[in-house]
């Protein structure tokens, strides 16, 4: 991995994962794309990690996009793979079976929004816009963003941002479902390294069967996702952790999970 294009931070389980182009608004080039891919791998495969934090370097962006200067010189067959190469991260941080809470410091377009609706939380500052504005390009979302776009705002709000590419403001991103928390931008760091702890301290394998829950269940029929969750909610009986934590209730204090 490219340490110059991710930095990696890792303290009391939570791995804070920061795209480091802040001269290019944190544009994703392949480049980019695949030292994400890798660092959500490493933090996949790390036990010490319970929780990704990922944001952008700067006070600017989170991600304002793909990198447009790389994109105008690919053919079909490349820009075909470039959109491959950015579902693939999209669908391992989605899957990561780890909470990933997007801090969304500044502009989230195209790409960057893309890359923010991959993850679980969405936590923005109030001076942060976001859209899916590559309409204006002749383009269309390659990362999954008219998907899931879709399924987390509906079909008309999904129209209306790729449709006409404008950016919208942090507080219409949230009452639209985009986002889950919008708040001052000097509160910001303050509320997620809040949110990351309560996330850090909880039972990592419940953690994971819930986001599997969630994630399979919105894309099959009910019938199949409720006997998928009540086999996941039988697997968990199976750990040390929802002993320790039926334990901790009956008992009157703090649980301490961990993650067996």
């Amino acid at each position: 991995m490219d340490l110059d294009l991710v930095t990696r931070h890792l303290e009391d389980g939570i791995c804070t994962l920061t795209v480091n182009r802040p001269d290019k608004l944190n544009a994703l080039n392949q480049q980019t794309l695949q030292a994400l891919d890798q660092a959500f791998a490493e933090a996949a495969a790390d036990q010490r990690v319970r929780v990704v934090v990922l944001t952008g370097a700067g006070a600017k962006a989170f991600v304002a996009g793909a990198d447009i200067s790389q994109m105008n010189q690919l053919t079909p067959v490349q820009g075909r793979d470039f959109s491959l190469l950015g579902q693939q991260l999209m669908r391992r941080i989605e899957g990561l079976g780890k909470p990933v809470i997007a801090r969304i410091n500044g502009f989230a377009l195209g790409g960057g929004l893309e890359l923010a609706m991959a993850c679980h939380l969405r936590i923005a500052a109030d001076t942060a816009k976001l859209g899916q504005p590559e309409i204006n390009l002749g383009l269309i979302p390659g990362f999954g963003g008219s998907q899931r776009l879709l399924r987390l705002a509906g079909r008309a709000a999904t129209l209306e941002l790729c449709l006409l590419g404008a950016p919208i403001s942090a507080s219409r991103a949230q009452a639209l479902g985009i986002v889950n928390e919008v708040v001052p931008a000097d509160a910001l760091d303050a509320r997620v390294a809040e949110l990351a702890a309560q996330l850090a301290k909880a039972a990592p394998l419940a953690l994971r069967a819930i986001l599997d829950c969630v994630l399979v269940g919105g894309e099959c029929a009910l019938e199949q996702a409720l006997q998928f969750e009540s086999t996941q909610f039988g697997l968990v009986f199976a750990t040390a952790d929802m002993r320790e934590g039926t334990a901790a209730f009956l008992e009157r204090r703090q649980p301490e999970f961990a993650g067996q």
